[in-house]
């Protein structure tokens, strides 16, 4: 098999949204439009272990990836994000292909060809690639093509706020009451200057956020997205004049400082250990500021990361 077929490319995770996105946007900027996706079943032992490579561990993760492992051709690029990625990947590249794992696999680098782990992670080595938060697909075709599927969030008045909404982390430990103080900040603000008010919420928000939610929506123009149906999150940051986010979700904050429009964080001092040193770095950049420091405009300089992360891969691994 040549070595430069980009398009014949695994994309291999545990299934978690987090994880599965970071893969498909690098494999997106790579140019692989349609990378397979094997169905990861990790079995014990090795899932408890995954990466480290036990005696029969073409075998953890079901007879389907460990036939076509071991009797078919492998993929020519095998993406990883996760620790069960990162073991797929590993005997991916011990069959020939070449492996690129996103995020610390927490054994050495030099199991895989590339390593891309964010900055506030502590793995460095010549194979390994560092980015100020995660991988997204966030630019400005994303952007659009958000703009044509939800286009009804463009007639509701400006400015438009959209609040992103993850979960209390031992990270970032929000809390309800927090939470509530916070939504009578930004109904106030709507009240007072007009505009209006989009909410979404991610899988690990608590579901006591939803009546609170919704009461706060009572009488201003806006939405809320507590989980059923499609989610409108993309055309949230597509039609945004301003983001305000909670400060538990290195995914979520990469995404929204992807956009061209301010980005205010919940109380970002509640931020512990990794999450707290990526905060320090956008609030130092000048990306996001706190909430609490008000609605005043800023430059807003979009940060994206994945296309030099892309280029970068396909110039190591002559792509």
């Amino acid at each position: 098999m040549e070595r430069n077929a980009p398009q014949l490319a695994w994309l291999l995770t545990d299934g978690n949204a987090g994880n599965l996105r970071q893969a498909e946007a690098l494999a997106g900027a790579l140019g692989l439009d349609s990378p397979r996706l094997p169905e990861l079943e990790p079995r014990a032992p090795w899932r408890w272990l995954a990466p480290r490579r036990l005696p029969g561990a073409r075998h953890a993760f079901g007879p389907g990836l460990a036939r076509e492992l071991v009797r078919g051709p492998p993929p020519a690029l095998a993406i990883g994000c996760g620790r069960q990625g990162a073991l797929a990947g590993r005997l991916a590249r011990e069959r020939g292909a070449r492996a690129v794992q996103i995020l610390d696999p927490r054994i050495d680098s030099r199991h895989w060809d590339l390593v891309v782990v964010p900055e506030h992670d502590r793995l460095r080595g010549g194979n390994v690639l560092t980015l100020l938060g995660s991988l997204n697909p966030v630019d400005d075709a994303w952007l659009e093509r958000a703009r044509q599927q939800f286009r009804a969030l463009f007639s509701l008045p400006q400015p438009r706020t959209a609040l992103l909404l993850g979960g209390p982390t031992r990270q970032a430990p929000w809390t309800l009451d927090m939470l509530d103080v916070t939504l009578e900040a930004l109904r106030a603000q709507v009240r007072g200057e007009g505009g209006s008010l989009l909410a979404t919420v991610s899988r690990r928000t608590p579901a006591e956020v939803s009546a609170p939610l919704h009461a706060a929506l009572r009488g201003i123009p806006g939405m809320a997205w507590d989980g059923g149906g499609a989610n409108p999150y993309p055309g949230l940051l597509a039609c945004a004049d301003r983001i305000v986010c909670t400060p538990d979700s290195v995914n979520m904050l990469s995404e929204a400082c992807a956009t061209r429009v301010p980005v205010h964080v919940v109380a970002p001092g509640l931020a512990r250990g990794r999450s707290a040193v990526f905060l320090g770095a956008l609030l130092e950049r000048g990306r996001v500021r706190p909430l609490d420091a008000g609605f005043e405009p800023f430059a807003a300089t979009p940060l994206r990361e994945t296309a030099r992360v892309a280029a970068e891969v396909r110039r190591r691994l002559d792509l």
